[in-house]
């Protein structure tokens, strides 16, 4: 008996094994879920135990997580706006939503043939049948939690989420101040929204698995931005703070591909991919022509299918971000923040030491190289796709 995902999500360990590469043009189901808010810290599948997301930590095991992931926008509505279209949140002028005049991945794939369909929540996401279907579905983590069923509520009621941070408030914290007033009552609420999310992604997986969808379906798990929730002592996303903040807990939300046959299980990518490249890379899988329009972005499709790249084509050793007034690039070891043009305040911090970027090494002399190179590389950058 062939192993579904269907069997998978009812509790089997089995995983199938990467298969035949597929012909140029595949056309599976696409299904985009995409999470406002989800810092990928307070997931069971990258590493929190007391924070339950049984069903997300099951579709993460079908596939492949990208360790490395970047939003081009530390905010909601302008990273969305930028994973859509494949744009910069500068081309974009950091529009909260898709401006006219835009070519989206909707447009594009419905050139292709996709019925494509928009749920503002998962409970109104009707997957279409008889022809290939792009399904986007969005998903809100907002304090202060008020649409979150009592039982979930009741999980944390004792919960002491010592994977949480309870700094106190930062000097720059604008947005959201009152959560970091009884803190932790706070947190459990965050993490009951995020147990509630994982049951709406079970509810989703199942609907698929119910009318025989999910074998030949791309389900895309990812965020938009994450959320400190008290972490630097600041709780919500870019905007928590003035001036805006790149903290990797909101630009480096989770991303998960999960395809039977098709994408490795249980597998890791250390690449750094950002969300500018989705647009690039479904273009790709699916054969549609790239829009007429300037993108930095560059097709990931190789390496979530666990296959080699040209070796003439290594990837990329960068990604960057931008908005408002601040700039950010992300190398392997380092992240450099830039904002008024370098005017600053700038940070520089070496992550593979300080992974929580709690130490700014921008004056540090030491660092003084390494500085220069990145702020080159944003400033090329902002040259190119501004």
């Amino acid at each position: 008996m062939t192993l579904s995902r269907r069997h998978f999500f009812l509790g089997s360990l089995a995983l199938p094994a990467l298969a035949a590469k597929k012909p140029a043009g595949e056309q599976p189901n696409i299904l985009l879920i995409l999470v406002d808010g989800l810092p990928s810290w307070i997931l069971g599948c990258c590493g929190n135990t007391e924070v339950r997301t049984p069903n997300i930590d099951r579709l993460r095991q079908t596939g492949t997580r990208f360790l490395n992931n970047s939003v081009c926008a530390p905010v909601a509505g302008t990273s969305r706006a930028a994973l859509l279209t494949g744009r910069t949140s500068m081309q974009l002028r950091d529009a909260s939503s898709v401006p006219a005049g835009e070519i989206p991945l909707d447009k594009i794939l419905a050139g292709q043939g996709y019925a494509v369909q928009t749920a503002d929540t998962i409970a109104a996401a009707e997957p279409a049948t008889g022809k290939p279907f792009f399904l986007t579905v969005s998903y809100r983590i907002e304090a202060p939690y008020n649409g979150v069923a009592q039982k979930y509520y009741d999980l944390y009621a004792q919960a002491k989420l010592d994977t949480f941070d309870r700094e106190p408030a930062a000097k720059t914290a604008q947005r959201d101040k009152e959560m970091l007033t009884g803190i932790l009552a706070n947190q459990r609420k965050a993490a009951a929204a995020v147990t509630a999310l994982d049951d709406e992604v079970a509810a989703l997986l199942a609907k698929l698995g119910q009318r025989k969808l999910l074998d030949n379906t791309l389900v895309i798990f990812t965020g938009t931005c994450g959320s400190l929730l008290g972490r630097h002592g600041l709780w919500d996303s870019g905007e928590a703070s003035e001036p805006v903040n790149m903290y990797e807990e909101v630009v480096a939300p989770p991303l998960f591909w999960s395809w039977p046959g098709h994408v490795p299980a249980q597998a890791t990518r250390p690449e750094l991919v950002s969300a500018y490249d989705l647009v690039p890379t479904l273009c790709d899988l699916t054969a549609a022509g790239l829009p007429d329009r300037k993108l930095c972005g560059r097709s990931y499709l190789a390496i979530a299918t666990g296959k080699p790249l040209p070796k003439k084509q290594p990837w990329r050793t960068a990604v960057l971000g931008h908005y408002q007034n601040t700039g950010m690039v992300r190398v392997e070891r380092y992240k450099l923040v830039l904002r008024n043009e370098g005017k600053g305040p700038n940070e520089l911090y070496d992550i593979s030491v300080d992974p929580r970027e709690r130490v700014n090494q921008y004056d540090n002399q030491q660092f003084l190289s390494v500085r220069t190179s990145l702020a080159a590389q944003l400033a090329g950058w902002r040259q190119n796709y501004s």
